[in-house]
């Protein structure tokens, strides 16, 4: 299970690139991702699609791949494998087989956004994409207003008005770090607050890919905060 990069295609690691280039084939998420990205190395590899609607059978022939000693590389649409993507049954299907798994580090969001969210990252929530029913996505944030380390939350353009509309319900106005489009051309890392972000988000139409950190519960002490970008 290899790391791609979340935007820039530069940050493939060379190890990375070596592997690749020594695979049978690369199983993917989302193969036309994935074919931009060896486009961009003159990479020529077979692709298997794996994503979370493939059916059963899919599951049973890349592990016979494995089986029969093919090398084959998971990769998920962008970033770490397994994270908030399929990647994970393939993984548990495999180690269940006897097939050995090895994990070449690369770029994620969730670290990215845990580092530059300013608010501590020796521990945090991952808590990835969030219910989309807001009663179910409320209640899931009602479990997390007690935790005190940074919380992290995937997002679409879509929802991400809807989710700070929630979160400034249930978890109160807290300080925010909005990392949109992270390693992207239109990259931006705002420093902000829960309602600050919603204003912005209900007078504009939001776009891109969203990861937002969360102030972990401060008893009601957070610091006086002046928004501004910081990235």
């Amino acid at each position: 299970m290899l790391g791609t990069p979340i935007g820039n295609l530069e940050d493939l690691s060379a190890r990375a690139l070596r592997i690749l280039r020594e695979s049978d084939a690369i199983v993917s998420e989302d193969t036309r991702t994935t074919m931009k990205l060896l486009a961009r190395y003159d990479l020529r590899k077979p692709l298997i699609a794996y994503f979370q609607h493939s059916p059963p059978r899919r599951l049973e022939e890349i592990l016979e791949k494995l089986s029969a000693g093919q090398s084959l590389v998971l990769v998920t649409e962008s970033g770490t494998p397994g994270i908030s993507d399929p990647g994970a049954r393939l993984v548990d299907a495999a180690f269940a087989a006897g097939v050995k798994v090895v994990p070449l580090p690369g770029p994620s969001a969730v670290a990215v956004a845990a580092s530059i969210s300013g608010f501590g990252a020796d521990a945090f929530h991952f808590a990835g994409f969030l219910p989309k029913k807001p009663g179910k996505r409320r209640k899931v944030l009602g479990t997390l207003k007690a935790l005190t380390v940074t919380l992290l939350f995937f997002e679409s353009p879509y929802r991400v008005a809807a989710l700070l509309e929630d979160v400034l319900e249930v978890l109160g106005d807290r300080r925010l770090t909005i990392c949109r489009e992270l390693t992207k051309l239109h990259e931006e890392v705002w420093r902000t607050t829960v309602s600050q972000a919603l204003a912005r988000y209900q007078k504009e139409e939001p776009r891109g890919e969203f990861t937002l950190a969360v102030e972990g519960e401060t008893d009601g002490s957070h610091a006086e905060l002046e928004p501004g970008e910081i990235g």
